[in-house]
C-alpha cells in the first residue's frame, strides 16, 4: 500500500481554516485524505485477524450495535503514516487550546506523546476500524484510555454514503454549561476525515475561556455496511 498520495494530501491541508472551524463549531471536516482504493484496502484489513490486538462487539457491553477492532503494533504503514503525519499540526491546535484552558502542553511529535503514555503504563495502540451493518449504531461516548488523553482525534470514512450504506451519520453532542446540549451531525464522504474533541474544547465566554464537554456516536445505519478508520493518538493502558 503506497503512502505517497497520502503525504501529498496531508501537505495540502489548510490547518488555519481547520483550527477556525474547530474553534467555532467544535468539529471540522477535511477534504479526502484517502483514495477509494486505499479505503477499500483498509476495509479489507478488518477480516485479517493478525493485524489486530483486540475486537469489541458493542452489543456485549451495551455500547451499541456493530464491532470494532484495535490494530496491533506494528501498525499497517498507511495507518502509521496518518497517525505520525497528522499529529504535529493537530498538536499545535491542541496546545493552543491547552494554553487557553490553563492545561498541560503536549509534545510536538508523536514519539514524544507515546513515550509519555508508556511512562504511565499506556502501551497499547488505539487506532481502530469500525464496522456497522443494518441497524448498527454507537452510543454517545468519549475515547479515554488512561491518565493521559490527547484532546483531538480523527475519523476517516471508508465507505460511500448513500451507496454502501444509508443512515449512519456521525453525531457530536456539546454539553454547554447552564444551557441545553447542542447536537452536530456530520456526513463525511468516502476518504474524508472529521476532526473532533476526545473530551472537551475551549469556548469563549463573558468571563474568559471555559471547558465545553463533548461526546460522539453514530446514528442507526438503515441499510448496507459502514466502515470507519479511527485515528486516536494516545495509547491505552
Amino acid at each position: 500500500m503506497t503512502t505517497g498520495a497520502v503525504l501529498d494530501r496531508l501537505g495540502s491541508l489548510d490547518w488555519a481554516d481547520l483550527q477556525d472551524r474547530l474553534d467555532t463549531d467544535g468539529v471540522a471536516a477535511t477534504p479526502p485524505l484517502l483514495t477509494p482504493q486505499q479505503c477499500a484496502e483498509v476495509v479489507a484489513m478488518f477480516d485479517e485477524d493478525a493485524l489486530f490486538r483486540s475486537t469489541v462487539v458493542m452489543a456485549r457491553h451495551a455500547f451499541g450495535e456493530g464491532s470494532y477492532r484495535y490494530f496491533a503494533d506494528p501498525l499497517p504503514p498507511l495507518v502509521q503514516t496518518l497517525r505520525e503525519r497528522l499529529y504535529p499540526p493537530i498538536a499545535a491546535i491542541a496546545n493552543r487550546w491547552a494554553e487557553r484552558l490553563g492545561e498541560r502542553a503536549f509534545p510536538g511529535h508523536l514519539a514524544g506523546l507515546l513515550d509519555e503514555c508508556a511512562a504511565l503504563g499506556q502501551h497499547r495502540p488505539t487506532p481502530l476500524v469500525l464496522r456497522y451493518g443494518r441497524g448498527g449504531y454507537n452510543c454517545l461516548h468519549q475515547d479515554v484510555y488512561g491518565d493521559l488523553t490527547f484532546p483531538l482525534q480523527f475519523l476517516v470514512m471508508l465507505s460511500r454514503p448513500d451507496e454502501d450504506f444509508t443512515g449512519g451519520e456521525s453525531v457530536f453532542v456539546e454539553q454547554r454549561p447552564r444551557q441545553q446540549s447542542r447536537p452536530v451531525v456530520m456526513r463525511p464522504r468516502q476518504g474524508e476525515a472529521v476532526i473532533f474533541p476526545v473530551r472537551h474544547r475551549p469556548q469563549r465566554g463573558a468571563r474568559g475561556d471555559h471547558r465545553v464537554q463533548m461526546r460522539h456516536g453514530v446514528s442507526a445505519v438503515h441499510s448496507g455496511s459502514r466502515h470507519v478508520l479511527g485515528i486516536i493518538f494516545h495509547n491505552a493502558r
